[in-house]
Formats: structure tokens, C-alpha cells, sequence
């Protein structure tokens, strides 16, 4: 079972709203679902803000690769 709910009242601009009811009706989810998760991964962002996961996973996968590159761009 999940958390409880609790309404709560704030504006967005009109366009990431009409984005997220299109994105929503795409994937056939609830807008709230997606501010729900949204909201939740921001959350988890700012508690951790080191290097994500999966670019990290990205980085490591190219680096032989492209070694000479992330060398260059570190100077």
C-alpha cells in the first residue's frame, strides 16, 4: 500500500502542462502518476547529486574507445 495522499495547490507554465498530458495520454499513464515520480526523482537527485548511474555505466563503456577524447576535454 502506498503513502497517503495530501492535496496540495501550485501552478505550472502552460506549456510542461500541455507536455505532460500529452506524454501521459502517449503512454496511456495519469498526470499525477508522472508528477509522482517526477517530483520523486528530483527528490533523489538532490539528495545524491553525484554522477547518475547509468552515465556513468555510459562513460566507462566508451573510455577505451575514446580515451584520447575524455583526455582532450579534460584539458
Amino acid at each position: 500500500m502506498g503513502d497517503a495522499r495530501q492535496r496540495f495547490t501550485g501552478e505550472i507554465s502552460a506549456n510542461l502542462l500541455a507536455e505532460l498530458r500529452s506524454l501521459a495520454e502517449a503512454e496511456g499513464r495519469d498526470v499525477q502518476l508522472l508528477i509522482d515520480e517526477a517530483i520523486a526523482a528530483f527528490i533523489a537527485t538532490q539528495k545524491n547529486p553525484n554522477v547518475r548511474d547509468h552515465v556513468m555505466a555510459t562513460y566507462e563503456a566508451t573510455h577505451k574507445d575514446f580515451d584520447k577524447v575524455y583526455k582532450k576535454l579534460a584539458e
